[in-house]
């Protein structure tokens, strides 16, 4: 019973003798697979980090609608006064109409990168707000970089 004791362990030692330096590539390939999740965790980050971004954004773009809507309804028997285009500058007036677009838009070139906003009403008192401003996206292409946001109501 001891021989074959014996020569169990022999049998051992001469398997621990044939796989020196095993442990060291599981080790390597266990860094390895640890580094690859890191790099997608850090990109799913990234991406999020982006998108949230991206909602806050339009979260403010819905809050400067609802303010330039409030100033109008505010001034309804001079609706025709807000009307602005995207290309326009801002009015250097004194009448409230003036005063109030030029404030929303000071608001939009501070809150939103490269802001600028048009207003649009029809004759049937249904106005359109558009927020346009620029956001980053992963191509290179401008068009895409530019976000709007458009809010309709009549006042």
């Amino acid at each position: 019973m001891l021989t074959a004791f014996n020569e169990a362990v022999d049998v051992m030692k001469n398997e621990v003798k044939c796989q020196k330096g095993v442990g060291l590539i599981e080790v390597l390939v266990t860094v390895l697979v640890m580094a690859t999740a890191l790099l997608a965790l850090s990109g799913l980050q990234m991406r999020s980090l982006q998108f949230n971004h991206s909602a806050y954004l339009r979260s403010q773009a819905n809050i400067l609608a609802y303010d330039i809507i409030d100033r109008m309804r505010l001034n309804r028997k001079k609706m025709d006064d807000y009307a602005i285009t995207y290309n326009d500058d801002a009015p250097s007036g004194t009448s409230l109409a003036e005063k109030d677009v030029k404030e929303w838009r000071e608001m939009l070139a501070k809150l939103m990168p490269k802001g600028t906003g048009e207003i649009k009403c029809n004759a049937s008192a249904i106005c359109t707000i558009s927020i346009r401003w620029s956001e980053q996206n992963q191509s290179d292409n401008d068009d895409e970089d530019l976000a709007t946001f458009e809010y309709s109501t009549r006042i």
